[in-house]
């Protein structure tokens, strides 16, 4: 598959600690790519270069072939607005109800009127299986329903890509295979490319196209299945969720 977003040679400091140094990984036009690896590996940051919250000190973030490093201020709104970002915690308004949420970037900029929001907000809440959750605050939410509401805001403008960060995290088993569901439903019916930050290995193995592995020094990628045969001992016991010594900081990635 040809590369809708693709990292070359990029780096990223904070201070004294280099996140990344040298990294190049590239994730597929229209695939569910996953994200792993141990906690300050980078996986969040990674989701935040493309996205252009975070700019590189080296190196290209390329998205559709723009570099959204080198993008000026108005550029780089245009290009946001194909991608959509599902943050860890729903990262919902808490005094807007879920529809004031949900219609607050078509009313920012798409420029609608107020039959095509409600429009618009009702097909995407259905598309993630809820209904009649319009006047709902996000702390009246259930983990679950929070889950699905922060998708349906990210897919409110239609974007090319989809960033998801630790989309199952604090789930029980019934809403994470929802949400699981969910995320496929969205990647095949509308061939959204999709970034999904997890620690999940389960899940990453059943959703996953593509799998992009941080390790300390180094990146592994590939399908789920090629990187289960791979005669890599560290590839291995993480996939399989075994015992292992992972460095949790200063992770460099070298070319």
């Amino acid at each position: 598959m040809a590369a809708h977003i693709d990292l070359q040679d990029v780096r990223v400091r904070f201070g004294a600690r280099v996140v990344f140094d040298a990294l190049t990984c590239a994730f597929p036009r229209g695939a569910v790519s996953v994200i792993l690896g141990g906690s300050g590996s980078g996986k969040s940051t990674m989701l935040r270069l493309v996205a252009g919250l975070l700019r590189p000190s080296h190196g290209r973030v390329l998205v559709a072939g723009d570099d959204v490093a080198k993008l000026s201020a108005r550029d780089l709104r245009r290009a946001r607005r194909s991608i959509g970002m599902m943050f860890q915690g729903g990262a919902l308004l808490d005094s807007f109800s879920v529809f004031e949420n949900l219609a607050f970037p078509l009313r920012e900029h798409a420029g609608l009127g107020a039959e095509q929001v409600t429009a618009a907000v009702h097909a995407r809440l259905e598309a993630v299986g809820l209904t009649g959750v319009d006047r709902l605050l996000p702390g009246q939410l259930s983990g679950g329903m929070m889950k699905r509401v922060a998708l349906a805001r990210a897919m409110m403008m239609d974007p090319d890509v989809l960033l998801c960060d630790e989309p199952f995290s604090g789930l029980d088993p019934v809403s994470l295979r929802r949400v699981e569901r969910l995320l496929q439903t969205v990647n095949r019916e509308r061939g959204i490319t999709m970034v999904v930050v997890s620690h999940h290995i389960a899940s990453t193995l059943r959703l996953a196209d593509h799998v992009v592995m941080l390790l300390p020094g180094r990146v592994v990628s590939g399908p789920p299945d090629d990187l289960l045969e791979r005669d890599d001992p560290l590839v291995q016991a993480f996939l399989r969720e075994e015992d292992v010594d992972v460095p949790a900081t200063e992770v460099e990635f070298r070319a």
